[in-house]
């Protein structure tokens, strides 16, 4: 039995959506891009959205909006896709990089309150596997901090603060903290590439909340900003005649056209029932994993506060907890060999080129090390069958218990 890491769920439905776009002539940025992005704000319970080509153009969009550059710093963890920090360097301000909390993958407040100079702008934070981080904490680092904050741009004196953004590339429909994922920090970015739980093939949004001071302002820039700075949308001129047209600032391409809106804007309408199956796989994956040497990821409980939470079972992050990093990877060998792909969630970024590049070193995050030395990512996704998880879940024990003896 092969079963592949993760593939998209395409349906029927779907791929009507994205025909008719096509039949309808229109096929950029247009009418069912409105639709999907309206959908999206109301899902999220924000103050509105903004599509893009990627959860990338979304974060670095909020930095651009907010002004941050040279001489900026940002912080943003180590454990992370290097999305997360990558958009730091393209504003060229300087990436701030925090280790994790021993035996986590998520970092803590008090490691984010030690980075936080004069300097820090911004702090982007990252919901993992799809879970939601507790942002109470962050906020209360930010607010001690206050006295020191030096706005650099007209929009961060209006915050009055250092602003909070979240990569939400996995967590479109986690809740936590009496919140939903989109409401907890001044900017969130989703991602709706090929693998994720709700898909575009390429995509993302920018979303924001309804508290956020700026929320009027923010709309008409990143409007212009991903369409080149250009005053009139190629729909706007269409549907006038007034062909007239400026080009307020040298902006950026990162829209999102109607043909991928379709298809997210389809996927969307099922999307509750796609996260309940998810959790069906997980609560499936942690029973039969329960008596083995490994630690889940939690995706649903209580948090501190004893508040529910839910993740939106984007990943099945698993730490192999007994076997070194030389063994995990024999471990993803031995399953690739019966048929399952697996993956690794995430390296690092102090382990990467481009990172050591800029002087990071990785001795200085060793809890983040550490959790990459065990941890796994088993398939999790809408395409599989109950035989599928169920070959899946007895593979990675048996192997487990052939590692371990």
């Amino acid at each position: 039995m092969k079963v592949p890491f993760s593939p998209p769920d395409i349906r029927p439905e779907d791929i009507e959506a994205v025909v008719q776009v096509l039949r309808s002539g229109w096929i950029t940025s247009g009418p069912v891009g409105e639709e999907f992005r309206k959908a999206l704000t109301g899902f999220s319970g924000t103050s509105d959205t903004m599509l893009v080509n990627s959860a990338t153009a979304g974060l670095k969009n909020a930095l651009r909006f907010l002004g941050v550059g040279s001489g900026d710093e940002v912080i943003v963890p180590a454990y992370t896709y290097t999305a997360s920090a990558s958009v730091i360097a393209h504003v060229g301000a300087k990436i701030v990089m925090v280790d994790t909390a021993k035996g986590d993958y998520f970092t803590t407040a008090e490691r984010i309150a030690a980075a936080i100079t004069p300097r820090t702008k911004a702090i982007i934070l990252v919901d993992l596997a799809g879970k939601m981080v507790d942002t109470k904490p962050i906020y209360q680092a930010i607010e001690s901090a206050q006295s020191d904050f030096c706005p650099g741009s007209p929009q961060q004196e209006h915050l009055g603060r250092i602003a909070l953004i979240i990569d939400g590339a996995h967590s479109l429909g986690a809740t936590g903290y009496g919140m939903r994922a989109g409401q907890a920090s001044d900017f969130t970015a989703f991602s709706f590439h090929a693998v994720k739980n709700l898909t575009t093939a390429e995509g993302g949004a920018l979303t924001w909340r309804k508290e956020n001071p700026l929320a009027e302002q923010i709309k008409p820039f990143i409007k212009l900003n991903t369409l080149h700075g250009q005053s009139k949308s190629a729909l706007e001129k269409t549907n006038t005649s007034g062909w007239e047209y400026d080009v307020m600032f040298t902006g950026y391409k990162e829209n999102m056209p109607d043909i991928l809106a379709a298809l997210g804007y389809s996927q969307l309408q099922r999307y509750p029932q796609t996260m309940k199956r998810r959790h069906q796989i997980i609560d499936y994956y942690n029973q039969e994993l329960a008596h083995q040497p490994v630690t889940p990821l939690t995706h649903r409980g209580l948090d501190q506060d004893g508040q529910p939470f839910s993740s939106s079972g984007h990943l099945y992050l698993l730490s192999l907890d007994t076997l070194e990093l030389d063994q995990r990877n024999d471990f993803i060998e031995r399953m690739f060999d019966k048929g399952i792909s697996c993956n690794v969630h995430y390296k690092p970024l102090p382990m990467l080129t481009a990172y050591k590049n800029l002087g990071f070193n990785l001795q200085d995050y060793p809890n983040a090390y550490a959790a990459y030395c065990h941890e796994v990512t088993l398939p999790l996704h809408t395409v599989l069958t109950d035989e599928q998880v169920a070959f899946v879940a007895e593979t990675a024990r048996d192997t487990l218990q052939e590692m371990t003896k």
